[in-house]
């Protein structure tokens, strides 16, 4: 695979950084992965460290390219969820350790995506976005239903409330996965925390993938400056991992 991957995760208007990224290569395969302790609950840093370190392990323990990718990123993900649900054996309910995530297989000419909750995933083709993953969340139901536009969306009092995590309560939460989405010489993909996302549209995420001859870590950098100036004083955790696909040999 011939690549360039870049990481950034800021502090933003926070006492404490509970996301957590990595992008890692094997000679076949990459993956992507973010993910986003929740700070209304306690140990988010230590829900998103474990699930993290959990799918990690799995995907560097794996044969390459992985056989079943959509199977691959269940069985991780619903591995990352009960040991998530661990940590809080013996909390109440309610102060459970918990993470939202976006995680992005890239192999063989194309990239699967799994997400749970509003940690998100975008393709960029040419500076356009050509897919982003869709929310789970409340006010991605009311989008999808036609309540409120994307616009309205960004200042909705119910903005930051995600329909399902892991960790927390054991049954395996509802995760989007999807099959293979080609990608073409020069497509970047996006994954981040919603301290990168919020804020701004699917134009400002565009130009982490503009035509030309760019840096991609100094393009994911600026982007992240731009969302923590939009945010702040309120700027969440701002975290994104990019990869600009070159093609393969």
């Amino acid at each position: 695979m011939q690549i360039e991957y870049a990481k950034v995760s800021a502090l933003g208007d926070r006492t404490d950084n509970q996301d957590r990224a990595a992008v890692v290569v094997a000679e076949k395969a990459a993956l992507m992965l973010v993910f986003d302790g929740m700070g209304g609950h306690s140990d988010g840093a230590q829900a998103a460290e474990t699930g993290l370190s959990v799918v990690q392990d799995i995907f560097m323990n794996a044969s390459m390219p992985i056989f079943d990718p959509q199977g691959f990123l269940y069985m991780a993900l619903s591995r990352a969820h009960d040991e998530v649900v661990a940590l809080g054996h013996d909390v109440a309910v309610d102060f459970r350790p918990r993470a939202t995530c976006a995680v992005c297989l890239v192999q063989e000419g194309g990239s699967y995506w799994a997400h749970i909750g509003d940690s998100r995933i975008y393709q960029v083709r040419n500076g356009i976005v050509l897919e982003r993953s869709r929310d789970h969340s409340h006010v991605e139901v009311l989008i999808q239903e036609g309540a409120i536009t994307e616009e309205e969306a960004q200042d909705h009092p119910m903005r930051n409330f995600v329909e399902c995590c892991i960790g927390g309560d054991a049954p395996v939460p509802d995760m989007s996965i999807t099959g293979k989405r080609p990608l073409s010489p020069g497509d970047v993909l996006l994954a981040c925390s919603d301290g990168l996302w919020s804020g701004l549209s699917d134009d400002d995420m565009a130009q982490i993938g503009a035509p030309g001859d760019n840096n991609l870590a100094q393009n994911l950098k600026d982007l992240s400056l731009q969302a923590l100036s939009v945010n702040a004083p309120y700027s969440d955790n701002t975290t994104g991992t990019a990869l600009r696909w070159h093609g393969s040999d």
